[in-house]
């Protein structure tokens, strides 16, 4: 079975960008929405609709099979390679995937509620919910490639000054889009 491990390995990395694919659209989805509902009727319900269809579509067939399919093609590769649950980057890596489907599961939560029209969150603070997912994309992608600790270290900092970039970016849209409503 060792001579499969590239192609198990190539159906995890794809599925994997398949779920992020999923991961990174959805909160798009979810402020699209959002905005949607402080408009007038019928433009609210119009939209509102379609964006709920979108969503649905996009979480029930990307996003969870990816979730599913690249965990499963992962636990088959842990499985050939038993080794790699003793490295410690491994073991960190784990760590920012349970992390990742913690972040899933509240995506789940919120497109639940979105279904329902139940709004409790507002387009910037989706906009920054939007960017926790990639934070954790550079953490894993940086310490599966770097692996060494202190590389590794040099990772976390950046991850965090990605962090204050991203935030710092958000603030600034918000300034542009409250200067002119249509951007």
């Amino acid at each position: 079975m060792i001579e499969y491990y590239h192609y198990i390995k190539a159906l995890h990395l794809i599925f994997v960008i398949t779920w992020f694919a999923g991961l990174f659209y959805i909160p798009r989805l979810f402020i699209y929405h959002i905005e949607a509902s402080l408009k007038p009727e019928p433009e609210k319900h119009i939209l509102s609709e379609q964006l709920k269809l979108m969503t649905k579509r996009l979480w029930y067939i990307i996003t969870w099979p990816s979730a599913i399919l690249a965990s499963l093609f992962a636990f088959w590769l842990l499985f050939l390679m038993p080794s790699f649950l003793q490295m410690d980057w491994m073991l960190i890596k784990l760590a920012f995937v349970v992390l990742l489907y913690a972040y899933h599961y509240k995506c789940h939560l919120i497109f639940r509620e979105m279904q329902k029209d139940v709004i409790n969150w507002s387009s910037t603070q989706m906009r920054l919910w939007n960017e926790v997912s990639t934070l954790i994309l550079f953490a894993v992608v940086f310490l599966v490639i770097l692996r060494d600790s202190l590389n590794w270290i040099y990772g976390v900092v950046g991850i965090f000054l990605l962090a204050g970039m991203l935030m710092l970016g958000i603030k600034i849209y918000k300034r542009i889009r409250a200067g002119n409503p249509k951007a």
